[in-house]
């Protein structure tokens, strides 16, 4: 691995890193906080991961229990009448017979780890889907906070198309009066009819995109509302400040803080560790069924120590012709070991490029909002002047019009690229692997059991 990330320049990245940094921490907007408190509560794909996480569990200590032999007690009771024919006296017999008893019944002594592997790879197959569940809070986190974005982009955007046709409103009232006295042509007067058109037009496509944006958090938020609220709370304008940058932190940590290369190095435990257990199938099984207790044919003679009744079957079985099953079955655990590797690998591989592309987003998108600023003041600037030399008769309306476009377009070029900015900033913070000690606070239901309490066996 490269000792640095190259796209990574002091200019563009904070002094704190991820690890350092919860997602509370990182995104400070109240507003973007309750949202994504809401996501987090109810988000039916993050639901589901959490309830993946509860079947692995259960399944893990379903496998855990193989280790340990099942203990029963019995009891049992039976009366019987043997006629006389078959009775050796030649006269009709009734018996009893009671019997109590503790037994072992059929429990795999593991003497070649076949199911201790069988357990560690129950064990990794809960880790990577417990990963895997951190790994969907901070895709879930992300999402959120880039559709946030994006809402406050479409609201911010729709207020300057507002503004600007409200302006070109008001020039076609003052034109409309001028065409009246003669003062000006009706040419000019269809060409802030013109630019008052393509301002509404404006107005009417971001209403559009911010209805749809609000309508798309919603769905991660879990909300079958109108999204009202949100939209309300959206009203604020967009500010480089409001989300910071980040420093990557070295390529190295990043192998154990993405928990989707962590739950890929999981799951390739849990295929080499099933490659143990195929090649203990080789191997004899040997158990045991063992009992012991006490038995009478009367009722109250029954826990005497005359009467005590015990049992000891050890067995050993090993198939001589399978048919190759066994041998193939190994094949099969390797092969899926191999995929479990070039997996992991594609996983490492896919994180480096992500963080590399949200640091170059970053740089370069930085650079763009400062190349909007000042073309807007220029663009600003040129718009005044062509204003003023217009009521001055020194140019024309269309010197007028072609600055007033370009005004709006710059104003909308800038809220955009500073959306892109904060954007690739959350793109940079999911891929170094989000705020995993905020990620962890996510209820995974109940506790009884947790990586913690798990010893590998």
């Amino acid at each position: 691995m490269p000792p640095t990330f190259a796209s990574a320049t002091p200019a563009d990245v904070g002094t704190q890193t991820v690890a350092a940094l919860g997602w509370r921490s990182y995104f400070t907007d109240p507003a973007l906080t309750r949202l994504i408190e809401m996501a987090l509560a109810h988000n039916p794909d993050l639901r589901t991961a959490v309830l993946r996480v509860q079947e692995a569990r259960a399944t893990y200590g379903v496998q855990r229990s193989a280790q340990l032999p099942t203990v029963g007690v019995g009891l049992d009771a039976s009366r019987t009448r043997t006629p006389g024919d078959l009775s050796p006296s030649g006269s009709a017999v009734t018996a009893n017979q009671f019997q109590a008893s503790v037994g072992i019944s059929s429990w795999e002594i593991d003497f070649w780890g076949r199911i201790a592997s069988l357990n560690e790879a129950a064990l990794q197959s809960y880790l990577a889907t417990d990963a895997a569940r951190r790994a969907a809070s901070v895709s879930l986190i992300a999402q959120v906070a880039d559709g946030w974005l994006g809402l406050r982009e479409a609201q911010e955007r729709l207020r300057l198309a507002q503004a600007s046709a409200a302006n070109q409103r008001e020039s076609l009232r003052i034109f409309t009066r001028r065409l009246e006295v003669g003062a000006a042509s009706y040419l000019e007067l269809t060409q802030v009819q013109t630019l008052l058109v393509q301002a509404e037009l404006l107005v009417a496509q971001m209403q559009q995109q911010r209805d749809a944006r609000r309508l798309s958090l919603n769905t991660l938020l879990g909300d079958l509302s109108d999204g009202s609220t949100v939209a309300t709370e959206a009203n604020t304008p967009l500010d480089d400040t409001m989300i910071a940058p980040v420093a990557p932190g070295l390529p190295s940590d990043l192998l154990t803080r993405r928990p989707d290369v962590l739950a890929a190095e999981h799951r390739l435990q849990g295929a080499n560790a099933n490659i143990g257990a195929a090649r203990a199938a080789f191997f004899p099984q040997i158990s045991l069924t063992a009992f012991g207790g006490t038995a009478s044919t009367e009722l109250e003679r029954l826990f005497r120590g005359a009467n005590r009744v015990w049992g000891f079957s050890p067995s050993l079985s090993l198939p001589i012709f399978d048919a190759g099953r066994k041998r193939a079955n190994l094949a099969l655990a390797e092969v899926r070991k191999n995929l479990a590797v070039v997996q992991y690998e594609q996983t490492v591989q896919n994180a480096f490029r992500e963080v590399a592309d949200a640091l170059s987003a970053q740089h370069w998108a930085l650079r763009q909002v400062e190349v909007h600023q000042r073309a807007l003041g220029i663009e600003r600037e040129r718009a005044r002047l062509s204003r003023l030399s217009y009521d001055h008769g020194a140019s024309s309306f269309l010197e007028v019009l072609d600055a007033e476009r370009n005004l709006i377009s710059a104003e909308q070029q800038l809220v955009q690229t500073r959306r892109a900015l904060l954007s690739s900033r959350v793109a940079l913070y999911a891929a170094l692997g989000g705020g995993s000690h905020d990620v962890d606070e996510t209820p995974p239901g109940p506790t009884s059991a947790s990586p913690a309490n798990f010893t590998r066996r």
